[in-house]
Order: structure tokens, then C-alpha cells, then sequence
């Protein structure tokens, strides 16, 4: 059984969906909890309010982490209330498809910023508290689209990718301080950002999955909870995919 008792987790983007799953997850395991939202304040809370219930403690805290300043205070919050920070979960991200010639500046640059860039804000702010923590660990939400590309998600594709190259980089360089930082890649899991797809694009998706269905967001924050334990301690740098076999 993992235990994370006395662990402290920030986990971005997590009043909802995979984000939302994992706090729970890591709380269910021991762990005391930072939940970040940009806007959706009430989901939030309701997740901080299952935590408690569960008997850990939980916070919620407001940030948008494409923005530099922001992300920085959001780590600074979190050490100033917990005295530490353990686990870092980058999970915020959004979507804005579009394909490519009809994709502008600014739907580049939106989801670029808070999918790349900003796990970038929270983990150069974050890095210092997680080279004190006795077992730091950073988990990094991509995709396999970042891997295989997909037709109307190029400013999503490359922001996914980076997230490869950027945690790599991260791993090589904390791991000596005794911090691991990994990726984990969903394929296509029931969540509210993909429940409104059009029902084709859903069936095409699900013909290229062998496990014949879309996968859960426990699914996922089983994974991360794994990472963020001590069973994890000699993987760093690597990509794991949970789709199903999608991308083989």
C-alpha cells in the first residue's frame, strides 16, 4: 500500500477532471493538499471539502500559472502554510483546436502559455522546496498527442512535446538532489474537456484504442500517485503512456 503521510502535493489545474482525481488520490494515500484553479473557484472548493472529509488537509489556492508572477506566489503559498512542498503535479492545460491555417496568433500562444510555459513557472519556482524534500517529485501531465501529433491540435501537440524535453531536462538536473521528474501521457480519457467532441470524432478514436474503451481519470491519478511514492524512486525521465495500447 503507498503511503504519503506527511507528504505536502501541489497539484495545478485540479478542480476538475484528472487534476481533481489525483488530489483525491494523493490525499487518499496521506498526503496534505494544495488545490489550484484559475476561475473555477466553487469546484474547487468542493474538492478541497472531499479532502478534509477524507482527513487530510487541503487548500485551495488561485493562480494562473502561464503567468510567471502568479505561478511563483502560488509556490511561495504553499511553502508559507505547509512548511514544505514534497510533489508537484503539472496538470493545468487547456485546448483551443483549430487547424493549422485557420489557427491565429493568439490561439498559439494561449495554449502554449498555460500548457508549456507554465509548468515551466511552477517547477523553476518550485525546484528549491523540492531539493529540500527527502524524496521531491515532479509529475508531468503531456499526452500522446504530443507523441503522435493530431489534425487541428498543432499549438497542442507542440505544447505536450515540449513538456517531453522540459521534464527530461528537469530530471537530468535535480536528480542528485534526490528529485525525480517524470511524464505521464493519457490518451483518451472521459473527462469534460473531451465529453463534447463530436460523436465521430469519438468513434474514430475509439477504433485506434485495442482496450476498446476510453479510459478513467483514476486510471491516471493511480499512475501519478505511483510516481509520487517512494516505490517510484529509481524512475526519472520517463514517459508513460495510460491509453489503452492506443500508441504502441
Amino acid at each position: 500500500m503507498i503511503d504519503l503521510t506527511g507528504k505536502v502535493a501541489l497539484v495545478t489545474g485540479s478542480s476538475r477532471g484528472i487534476g481533481a482525481a489525483t488530489a483525491i488520490k494523493l490525499a487518499e494515500a496521506g498526503a496534505d493538499l494544495v488545490i489550484n484553479y484559475a476561475s473555477s473557484q466553487g469546484p474547487a472548493e468542493e474538492i478541497a471539502s472531499k479532502i478534509n472529509k477524507i482527513g487530510r488537509k487541503a487548500i485551495v489556492l488561485q493562480a494562473n500559472v502561464a503567468n510567471f508572477d502568479e505561478a511563483k506566489s502560488l509556490i511561495k503559498k504553499t511553502k508559507k502554510e505547509f512548511g514544505k512542498l514534497d510533489i508537484l503535479v503539472n496538470n493545468a492545460g487547456i485546448t483551443n483546436d483549430k487547424l493549422l491555417l485557420r489557427m491565429k496568433e493568439d490561439d498559439w500562444d494561449q495554449v502554449i502559455d498555460i500548457n508549456l510555459k507554465g509548468v515551466f513557472n511552477t517547477t523553476k519556482s518550485a525546484a528549491r522546496y523540492l531539493m529540500k524534500s527527502e524524496a521531491g517529485r515532479i509529475i508531468n501531465l503531456s499526452s500522446v498527442v504530443g507523441l503522435m501529433g493530431n489534425a487541428g491540435q498543432a499549438n497542442y501537440a507542440a505544447a505536450k512535446a515540449g513538456i517531453l524535453g522540459l521534464t527530461k531536462s528537469t530530471a537530468r538536473e535535480l536528480a542528485v538532489r534526490g528529485v525525480t521528474a517524470n511524464v505521464v501521457a493519457p490518451g483518451f480519457i472521459e473527462t469534460d474537456m473531451t465529453e463534447n467532441l463530436p460523436e465521430n470524432v469519438k468513434a474514430e478514436m475509439l477504433s485506434n484504442i485495442p482496450a476498446n474503451r476510453f479510459g478513467k481519470v483514476d486510471e491516471v491519478a493511480n499512475l501519478i500517485v505511483f510516481l509520487a511514492s517512494p516505490l517510484a524512486q529509481y524512475i526519472n525521465g520517463q514517459v508513460i503512456n495510460v491509453d489503452g495500447g492506443m500508441l504502441m
